[in-house]
């Protein structure tokens, strides 16, 4: 944070934080989060809510992560749509059964973590390397998971371009399957190449064209959506990072003038 408090950029409109990292936190963190929040909006998105485990939901965490988006008037709470504990953590998203099964248990699961927080919430679709039990196709068990919950939908593009690599199908055909009113921001990020047809999904890379490519088609698609890029490892220079929010930024004002240009001639007819 340092960087960012000695510096404060002029591009950056909001910032993401794990909830996990910052509750509980006090003395000079807690002090330099707190700097942060009453000048930026933020949102959360959480590492640990394992909304698809067999454990019961561990209603005490969500509690605590209730105060936390109060204290800090936290925008938004989103998770992935994966689980990561039963009876302790992992340290991956492990993928949920595309089955009808599993769709009403995660999403009877997703309504009472709404219930507590007395909020909506936003799901991300993640990145899977296998696919067990596999009755669905992602986009249908994805689609079939916001509806009966109600909730949002936190959009990965990178995950949907490491996907359609992973599991060869048309990236742009499942961006557009997606429900455009449940979306609350993108996330973009970068991958690592394992092999021409393995993408690993790491957040430790620059953004690659394809993954613009992909943001400019949602753009086209959704409209100008809050975007937010994540970067967790191999983090370069600040001013490197922001030149990729710099590109986001150009081509969010790009798609917002494509649609004040077709506003302007619907409105002329």
């Amino acid at each position: 944070m340092g960087p960012l408090q000695d510096s404060p950029p002029d591009g950056v409109d909001f910032f993401e934080a794990a909830p996990e990292n910052w509750i509980g936190v006090g003395g000079k963190l807690g002090r330099q989060f707190r700097h942060f929040t009453e000048r930026y909006p933020f949102v959360a998105h959480g590492l640990s809510l394992s909304i698809g485990s067999p454990a019961p939901l561990d209603e005490t965490f969500l509690q605590r992560v209730k105060r936390l988006l109060d204290e800090h008037d936290i925008r938004c709470y989103t998770e992935h749509l994966s689980y990561c504990s039963d009876d302790g953590h992992l340290y991956d998203l492990m993928p949920i059964p595309f089955t009808e099964e599993a769709v009403h248990y995660v999403a009877g699961r997703i309504r009472r973590v709404q219930d507590i927080l007395e909020r909506r919430i936003a799901m991300e679709n993640i990145s899977y390397y296998a696919a067990p039990g596999k009755e669905l196709e992602e986009i249908d068990f994805l689609n079939a998971v916001l509806a009966e919950a109600d909730c949002d939908l936190l959009l990965d593009v990178n995950n949907i371009y490491v996907n359609s690599i992973n599991h060869r199908y048309d990236a742009e055909r499942f961006l557009k399957a997606l429900p455009a009113g449940r979306v609350v921001y993108f996330h973009m990020a970068g991958h690592y190449d394992e092999a021409d047809d393995l993408k690993v999904d790491s957040h430790g890379a620059p953004v690659i064209d394809p993954v613009w490519e992909l943001l400019e088609k949602a753009y086209a698609h959704f409209g100008v959506v809050p975007t937010l890029l994540e970067r967790d490892f191999n983090i370069p220079p600040l001013p490197e990072l922001l030149g990729e929010v710099g590109r986001i930024a150009a081509l969010q004002a790009k798609w917002a003038g494509h649609a004040a240009q077709e506003a302007a001639r619907g409105g002329s007819a």
